[in-house]
């Protein structure tokens, strides 16, 4: 009853008035229904077919918004692509090689980029051995690779070698690969003007990992006795030693020469003189040259010293110069095979001597008015007779025949006269030993050390068995007199043969 009443009431509540949405609808609604909308209702609906004739639809290329499709892309692209090959192709580079890698899109980039490449000192040859190098950006990568070098100090004349050699530096990280690796260098006391001289001579090292074959090279070269402070010296002269591979080659280099008599240590001392010994191909070059020297009559026990002396004997196409300097000095000299590998024990770099410098002291010699036989047996006990400065050698002589009075077969026993200083020993010694009236030999004279030599002065007699004891000479201290001068100054001692001197420091 009352809800009967409730909606037969005389105020009945009004409806609820139509939401916006509703209001716009309808008046959407409407103005489709209006005759001025007519041709617009008659238009057919998306998805619908119309009944009337069809419209010709208009052309793609009078839209703004038109794009090509995705065919005609790909078309353009390869065309493009094919253009960029065919450039490639024209000097010399296998497109082949750089399938699959983003190239410049036009020919003119990649012409940019080629011309690039050639301000370098890069030509065609050097694209086509690594065209990989045509994939680098030339502001994104090259520009700044090249920059950081420019700033550590690597010279202009010298990018082209680099290149060639380690081309893959174009497209390397700086922060990554290349400054940690100028940084190790540093660590290891290379100082940072060689730092660029390094990279120069070794560019490939700029690839290698830090963690790698470097820290272990260096660890065992450390663990064998190199002087850590003359590992920076090591590397600066030798920087391929950083990429040698410690268990294939510089273990077996190291073993081997002990195993032909030299001390570890001594192995060591080499190493930190001259560091490139340890390219010289073990197999290839180190046992051959061993094996001949035993050949050509040097003792086995004799091998140590000899590389200690002249460590470059190692390295160097040994067998056919000694058969070439044996028989120069046979013919020369009458020094018999046997005699041969004396004169190689006592001194090495007689391998090297030139014929020229062989002949010029022989005939001195001779000159001098020695036989050839005694000059064969001065030759054979001190070698170092035919690489001395031919001025001093003259000099001496002459004290020796004007100012000394004595017989020159006294020169035959004790030839190394030749190679003392003049006015600070032989003339010095001479006046002292006349004024005390002492008769004794040459080598009993020169062949001791200041300080003995002072000692004995202080005595008014020679003890014979003092004179028998002293009757030799000291034929290491000549080898390495004769080794330092030719390695302190070639020019005044220019007696070895100018076609071995990638061999001579």
């Amino acid at each position: 009853m009352m809800k009967s009443l409730f909606l037969f009431s005389a105020h009945p509540k009004p409806p609820p008035l139509p939401s916006p949405n509703l209001c716009k609808l309808l008046c959407l609604r409407a103005s489709y229904s209006s005759p001025s909308s007519a041709s617009t209702s008659s238009r057919p609906r998306p998805g619908r077919r119309s009944p009337g004739p069809a419209r010709p639809r208009q052309s793609q290329s009078s839209s703004l918004y038109a794009r090509p499709s995705l065919l005609t892309m790909e078309r353009d692209r390869a065309a493009r692509r094919a253009d960029v090959d065919a450039f490639l192709v024209s000097l010399g580079v296998d497109p082949g090689e750089l399938a699959g890698l983003e190239l410049p899109v036009t020919v003119d980039v990649m012409r940019e980029r080629v011309e690039f490449l050639r301000s370098l000192g890069l030509e065609s040859e050097d694209l086509a051995a690594y065209p990989l190098a045509l994939g680098c950006s030339v502001r994104k990568n090259m520009v700044p690779v090249l920059d950081y070098l420019g700033k550590i100090g690597v010279r202009r004349d010298e990018l082209p070698h680099l290149l060639r050699r380690y081309p893959q530096v174009l497209h390397a990280s700086i922060v990554v690969d290349l400054a940690p690796v100028v940084k190790y260098l540093q660590g290891m006391d290379v100082r940072p003007g060689d730092v660029p001289r390094v990279l120069e001579r070794y560019p490939e090292l700029l690839g290698f990992k830090l963690e790698g074959t470097m820290s272990t090279s260096v660890a065992y070269l450390v663990g064998i006795g190199v002087s850590r402070r003359q590992v920076g010296g090591v590397i600066t002269r030798f920087p391929e030693v950083l990429g040698m591979r410690v268990g294939k080659i510089i273990k077996p280099f190291v073993e081997h020469l002990e195993g032909i008599g030299l001390q570890r240590l001594a192995v060591a001392r080499i190493i930190e003189k001259k560091p490139y010994v340890l390219g010289f191909g073990l197999e290839e070059r180190v046992k051959p040259n061993i094996e001949a020297l035993l050949e050509f009559g040097v003792r086995k026990e004799a091998l140590a010293s000899i590389v200690i002396e002249y460590p470059d004997v190692l390295g160097i196409e040994l067998r056919e110069k000694l058969v070439e300097q044996q028989s120069l000095f046979e013919s020369s000299i009458l020094v018999s095979r046997d005699d041969f590998g004396r004169v190689i024990e006592r001194m090495p770099q007689a391998i090297s001597l030139g014929r020229a410098a062989v002949l010029k002291h022989v005939n001195f010699l001779t000159g001098c008015g020695f036989l050839l036989s005694q000059v064969c047996k001065m030759v054979v006990a001190c070698p170092q007779l035919l690489a001395l400065n031919m001025d001093i050698m003259r000099m001496n002589f002459e004290y020796f025949k004007n100012d000394m009075d004595r017989d020159l077969e006294e020169l035959v026993e004790f030839p190394a006269f030749f190679t003392y200083a003049l006015e600070s020993t032989i003339r010095y010694r001479h006046k002292i030993v006349a004024k005390k009236g002492f008769t004794c030999s040459l080598a009993w004279l020169l062949n001791c050390s200041d300080a003995k030599f002072d000692d004995r002065m202080k005595y008014d007699t020679i003890g014979v068995e003092e004179m028998e004891d002293d009757n030799s000479f000291d034929t290491n201290r000549l080898a390495g007199q004769v080794q330092d001068e030719d390695e302190e100054d070639v020019d005044e001692y220019s007696d070895y043969d100018d076609t071995d001197d990638e061999y001579i420091e």
